[in-house]
């Protein structure tokens, strides 16, 4: 794997810590700017919109630029945003803040993603989507947990300055280590949003809504669910994230590794086993040794769909594949938000607090439903089978037919 990947993976560590790491710091955020826990959740709600709208708006915006020079100016978009929300004077600054660095996100990983594959051999590309991701998991096991111990300890402003400066470490990366790669000759914005007209492109898509939207119907409610039916003390949820955030990063090398011998397999195995895994969690919920196991497989399940999914977007999107891999990442958002509104709502309705799993578990059944559905009508179609992907003629092939 080539160094370049080295720098990807160091910004999408920026990038994930970013994320997560307000969610806890919401209390001392809401405490110097004194607004509400739920208000101060607007900066988790906003930076999700943001990579949704951002990732189809910043790629447009950069199809007159090369891969390499747009990644850099995301990153440099991601540092402003960053070192706003650490010196913000006023809530709403912040939030201005953290927006601008959102913008940054879905492009990024979309772009990123494009380019990691680009730097590799046909039958490596989505091991070398994987090795970039790996810089978003370990963010929810390392960056994460140290950017909340410190913002509890020092402030949150410094975790956000410390954010800042990794955007600053990521983007001498890329400009160092990133070769010029420029846009292929005659691809337009027409025919990046051409790919939005092929059927597997949207399939795909959804099918990562549903399947990681599963992951996060659990994962959101975790907290009340640990300590209200599994009987943990508060303390102990930041260790139970930790061994999420352990099988997320397993679970994506693991994902990469068989995507580039088998892709369809791989997502037939991973979303099954993700859905049982869920549907199961309603009852190892009740257990501390079961639940800790649980949450680690659904890290694992979870993310072992990611680099395949990317991938087979790039593979059907072959040829302009830059705007459907940064929508494909607003995807990932999409289920979130998706996910947790649909958990809220079967709390709300008195159903309990492991509630949420089943409808994690119906989501990633859908799926895998979409994914036997997809591979169905490519068979039909004729088309080239993807049990095994890579090689850069059957990509164009299957691009050629749909």
């Amino acid at each position: 794997m080539p160094l370049a990947l080295l720098a990807l993976a160091i910004g999408a560590f920026g990038i994930g810590t970013t994320e997560f790491v307000i969610m806890g710091l919401l209390p001392e955020v809401a405490g110097d700017y004194g607004v509400s826990i739920p208000t101060a959740g607007y900066l988790v709600t906003g930076y999700a919109l943001g990579v949704m709208f951002g990732a189809p708006l910043m790629t447009v915006l950069g199809t007159k630029v090369s891969r390499k020079r747009m990644l850099m100016l995301l990153m440099g978009l991601f540092i402003v945003g960053n070192l706003l929300s650490a010196l913000a004077p006023a809530f709403g600054v912040m939030l201005i803040g953290r927006i601008v660095a959102s913008l940054a996100h879905g492009a990024f990983f979309g772009i990123g993603s494009v380019v990691a594959a680009d730097l590799v051999a046909p039958d490596k590309k989505a091991g070398a989507i994987a090795m970039m991701f790996t810089g978003l998991t370990v963010a929810n096991v390392v960056g994460v947990p140290l950017g909340t111990l410190v913002g509890q300890s020092v402030g949150w402003r410094v975790t956000f300055g410390i954010v800042a400066a990794l955007g600053v470490i990521g983007l001498i990366g890329i400009a160092r280590l990133v070769p010029d790669m420029p846009k292929p000759e005659g691809v337009r914005l027409r025919h990046e949003l051409a790919a939005f007209k092929n059927v597997q492109v949207l399939l795909a898509m959804a099918m990562t809504v549903l399947g990681f939207g599963g992951v996060f119907a659990a994962i959101t409610y975790i907290a009340p669910m640990m300590t209200h039916v599994a009987g943990f003390a508060d303390g102990s949820v930041t260790w139970l994230l930790v061994l999420f955030g352990l099988g997320m990063v397993g679970g994506n090398l693991v994902g990469g590794k068989f995507a580039d011998r088998a892709l369809m397999p791989m997502l037939y195995v991973s979303l099954g086993a993700l859905a049982v895994v869920l549907a199961l969690f309603t009852v190892t919920a009740h257990d501390k040794v079961l639940s800790a196991v649980t949450i680690a497989l659904i890290g694992a399940l979870g993310f072992a769909t990611v680099p395949p999914l990317q991938k087979r977007v790039l593979d059907q999107a072959h040829g302009a594949p830059t705007l459907a891999s940064a929508v494909n990442i607003g995807a990932f958002n999409l289920g979130n938000a998706l996910s947790a509104w649909l958990g809220g709502l079967v709390i709300a309705a008195g159903l309990g607090y492991t509630a949420p799993n089943w409808v994690g578990a119906a989501l990633a059944a859908g799926a895998l439903l979409l994914a036997v559905l997809s591979a169905a009508l490519e068979r039909r179609a004729g088309a080239p089978g993807t049990v095994v992907t890579g090689s850069a003629p059957t990509e164009q092939r299957t691009a050629v037919h749909h």
